[in-house]
């Protein structure tokens, strides 16, 4: 292991400019015996995992060297990762403007804005070692900022005798004027900051996340605002039953159809052509979910940034280097956008401070990391064939970006006992979600993204009759045991225009015509209201263990997710959220939304969830009926288009008397009403189906109930 002189600062340009085959014989020769303290428990989970112990070690060496390579720095881990105290553009209490930016090879900078008249000259940066850069600008006489609240600023960067404006890449709020393209930098500096009311509210153990975009979440068509969602959303998704609001598009994004994934500035909020609104806007919001007990998570990318050169990260420093690989490593050919490099000692200060500011200035309680599969393999995981060990742990793998995430892992759950994490990541590398100190990543949760594909490709492609349950169900509890999943049928990637949601892959020829109690009720309508329950609570109960619904599909909004571009004449028609559809009490909306919240209360009150995974008895190919037990639940689910079954024999481990907790056939629900809601169910002690007791029920088409035991 490399000796480190802890009273010298280690500078990307010190370490990180040797030769790469030098960088590669230090981790080569790591001690192979520096083992993760309780890897035993990865092997106890999965014994396969065994034969690759060496380059699990290897990566664990490579993230502990990275770890101590921090924490020689003046400081430490805790002031390197709140880095935005010290780079950016600050005004201190006294008036005075202290700004300090990290900029290798340029050959000067200046701060320029109204407040100098734009004159390059005036507010010259003073060059430091390693490519930084110091700038202080005293107060006024009577002690105000020079710089006004609100005023426009940007860096001019001299290169080669050129002035390039940029953005400082610590940036706090920008802004883009209604008729301008580029985005500009204000100094945020209120008079009277917004000062929170709440405490961070403890997280549940089963959380039912709502997946949510401020900016579509108004009927009307226009971008909606931080504070009327905070008013008018957030109190509906309390009352559906939801603990958790994961919400996208945050960190600023000049291009509003990216949905966010092209992100601009990362410390700042986006205000979206200051549509949506300020920085205290945001932390409104949040105090106002905290107020409900509603914890909130940020949709975070780190991932890849923006090309934006002129209001990006992009080419900061004027080469294609600086937070990114200069070389076509750096560059993501599907995604059209630039690639971190995560060794660079500065890329590592500037995304792990990015994470520790919106926990601390905006008091998110954890993160749903975009992009994690792109970010592990060098191919990106693009035409990758995932499943095979090899893959998981050869050369596709990309060890910088896994030591980072391992980095943000340990540093996040280190200072914040409580934070979660979330992995949007499809190939099911194993470890993501275990514990550091046994060689994984570090993440609580992965989304379970195989789900949604399976519905949608069993709705545009199979009858009803040909819905193969074995294959529904392996695909449901098809999951890394030890790691947690977040299930889903839906997310925002089924909303978009080129896609259909659930709802309108049931029942797009009819919605707009017979969705209302004054029409009549039509097989479509009938079949996508019906299957429209059974495949949420299914994949509820059965996919994982948190649940997660993207904004407007728990009543299942009728029309498809397009913002406005030129391929739409720049239309909003299609960017918003219709509320008001399931307040009208003659649409047939209102149905699915009941049945939603009736399933988190189900979740809230027996934490099926949380209690271990569910155990499949029953699943009958020509019946279509799947039954299996979850934290002392029967889950009944009849997929039959046209069979119901009376006297249907059910097994059930624990003995007693059952009753109905939850009847998608219900009038509330609109069904049909042809279960007895009061029915008792005795069990009978002949064993059936791999189960000690048994009960008869009637289970009719396409109808799932949810039994409890009350005596």
């Amino acid at each position: 292991m490399e000796t480190f002189d802890k009273t010298k600062e280690i500078n990307s340009l010190e370490f990180y400019a040797k030769e790469p085959n030098e960088k590669l014989d230090k981790i080569a020769n790591m001690p192979e015996d520096n083992r993760p303290p309780k890897l035993e428990n990865l092997f106890q989970l999965d014994g396969y995992l065994r034969s690759y112990e060496h380059e699990i070690v290897r990566r664990y060496n490579v993230f502990n060297d990275s770890l101590k390579r921090i924490e020689q720095i003046p400081g430490g881990l805790e002031a390197f990762t709140k880095s935005y105290n010290e780079y950016g553009i600050h005004v201190a209490k006294d008036g005075t403007v202290v700004c300090h930016e990290w900029s290798p090879g340029i050959d000067g900078m200046s701060l320029v804005g109204d407040f100098n008249k734009w004159d390059v000259n005036a507010n010259p940066y003073e060059k430091l070692e390693f490519g930084k850069w110091r700038l202080v600008i005293m107060p006024n006489a009577d002690g105000s900022c020079v710089i006004p609240h609100n005023s426009i600023i940007k860096i001019a960067v001299k290169k080669d005798g050129q002035v390039f404006y940029k953005l400082s890449p610590w940036a706090q709020y920008v802004t883009c004027a209604e008729k301008e393209i580029v985005f500009h930098q204000k100094l945020y500096n209120p008079p009277h900051p917004y000062q929170f009311k709440e405490n961070r509210p403890k997280p549940s153990q089963s959380l039912r996340i709502y997946e949510a975009h401020v900016g579509i979440s108004s009927p009307e068509g226009k971008v909606n605002t931080y504070r009327a969602f905070a008013d008018d959303v957030i109190p509906r998704i309390h009352k559906q039953g939801y603990n958790t609001i994961q919400l996208m598009a945050v960190m600023e994004h000049a291009y509003y159809a990216s949905f966010g994934y092209q992100v601009t500035s990362f410390f700042a909020a986006s205000s979206l052509y200051s549509r949506c609104g300020t920085p205290d806007d945001l932390k409104y919001l949040v105090d106002k979910a905290h107020s409900y007990g509603i914890v909130m998570l940020l949709d975070i990318v780190h991932s890849h940034a923006s090309k934006n050169v002129d209001d990006g990260l992009n080419r900061w420093n004027c080469t294609d280097g600086g937070y990114f690989h200069d070389n076509p490593r750096g560059f993501h050919t599907l995604w059209d956008s630039r690639l971190f490099d995560y060794t660079q000692i500065e890329t590592q200060r500037f995304l792990l401070s990015n994470l520790r500011w919106w926990i601390e200035e905006y008091r998110f309680d954890g993160f749903r990391f975009d992009g994690v599969t792109s970010m592990i393999y060098h191919s990106h995981g693009m035409c990758d064939s995932f499943g095979h060990y090899d893959h998981y742990y050869g050369l596709n793998g990309d060890t910088d970006s896994l030591v980072y995430l391992t980095l943000a892992n340990y540093m996040l759950h280190k200072f914040y006992p409580n934070v979660i994490t979330i992995a949007e990541e499809v190939s099911g590398m194993p470890g993501l979600c275990r514990p550091v100190d046994e060689g994984g990543q570090g993440f609580d949760y992965r989304l379970a993204m195989a789900i949604p594909d399976l519905w949608i490709k069993i709705l545009k492609h199979m009858r009803d009759e040909d819905w193969e349950i074995a294959s529904i169900v392996h695909t449901l509890e098809n999951r890394r045991y030890g790691e947690k999943h977040v299930a889903y049928a839906e997310s925002h990637d089924q909303a978009l225009v080129g896609d259909k949601t659930i709802a309108f892959w049931l029942m797009d020829k009819e919605m707009y015509d017979f969705m209302s109690t004054a029409s009549p009720l039509t097989p479509i309508i009938d079949r996508g209201l019906a299957l429209h329950k059974l495949i949420r609570l299914i994949t509820y109960g059965l996919g994982g263990e948190a649940w997660l619904n993207f904004i407007g599909n728990e009543f299942g909004h009728p029309e498809w997710l397009d913002f406005p571009r030129i391929g739409n004449n720049e239309s909003f028609h299609y960017a918003r959220r219709q509320y008001n559809l399931i307040d009208d009490d003659l649409l047939r909306y209102k149905f699915l939304n009941n049945f939603d919240r009736a399933m988190n209360q189900l979740e809230e009150k027996h934490h099926f969830l949380s209690r271990g995974p569910a155990y499949v008895s029953w699943k009958h190919g020509s019946d279509k009926v799947v039954v299996f037990e979850r934290a002392g639940l029967v889950f009944i689910f009849n997929f039959h288009s046209t069979q119901s079954f009376p006297g249907y024999k059910v097994g059930v481990e624990v003995p007693g008397v059952y009753k109905i907790a939850l009847d998608s056939d219900a009038a509330e629900f609109g069904g049909h009403t042809r279960l007895d809601p009061n029915q008792e169910f005795h069990t009978y002690p002949e064993g059936y189906a791999g189960r000690s007791n048994h009960i008869a029920v009637y289970i009719p088409s396409r109808v799932v109930i949810v039994l409890e035991k009350v005596h």
